[in-house]
């Protein structure tokens, strides 16, 4: 697989643990909204510690875009990540991924699994074209909702929230249920798109299932 070498531009603080970094872009490189590509660290020791983040820029911005979740409690990638600054250089591969756009629909995302439909709206929205979609976003507390503002912005009322450790006004409490996407998703013949933590997956996969949704419409990577 080919390798990149490119370096740091920008980081900044999204939420308590969440960052964007913004890094130089290779010459003639490209990808589709939502997909990732192995990112790893350009030292020697850790070369090899390698993981997949998604591209969260617009495709025909002139730098590369990763909103990535850091786990300081973890020894691993992400908590080195936490301390690298602009000049420091990662090392990216080829573009991959199962997560591509694929017709209006429903959008259910949780955590850190906003990041491949982030690219998406942001391409949907800049091309006028993001109307008809509406997402789904499940998160702890609304200190944890990833780029909040943006997203609410784009996608006004078709942006739903639900908490799971936080009572708020404007928020759902709980899980993402049958329920509640029975009385809120509204059209369900449409496409839809998965990504979050694998229980919720499982959960949500089955709901759709439940709700006699066609496995053919429900687009994740697995």
């Amino acid at each position: 697989m080919t390798e990149y070498i490119v370096k740091i531009q920008h980081v900044e603080q999204l939420t308590h643990d969440v960052k964007r970094f913004r890094v130089g872009k290779p010459a003639g490189y490209t990808f589709t909204p939502g997909q990732a590509t192995g990112v790893a660290i350009n030292s020697p020791e850790m070369r090899k510690k390698k993981r997949s983040f998604t591209f969260t820029g617009l495709i025909h911005d002139p730098f590369l875009e990763f909103t990535i979740k850091i786990y300081p409690e973890h020894n691993g990638l992400t908590k080195v990540l936490d301390r690298l600054v602009p000049g420091d250089e990662l090392v990216i591969g080829t573009p991959w991924g199962a997560i591509a756009y694929k017709g209006k629909g429903i959008f259910i995302a949780g955590g850190a699994g906003i990041t491949p439909f982030l690219a998406i709206f942001r391409d949907l929205h800049a091309r006028n074209e993001l109307a008809g979609n509406r997402l789904f976003y499940a998160s702890k507390t609304r200190g944890d909702i990833i780029l909040e503002e943006e997203l609410r912005r784009m996608l006004g009322s078709d942006f739903i929230n639900i908490l799971s450790r936080e009572n708020a006004d404007g928020y759902f409490k709980g899980h993402i249920s049958e329920a509640l996407l029975r009385e809120h998703a509204g059209d369900l013949s449409g496409q839809f798109y998965l990504c979050g933590p694998p229980a919720m997956m499982k959960s949500v996969t089955e709901i759709l299932a439940g709700l006699g949704v066609d496995r053919r419409a429900v687009i994740m990577d697995i």
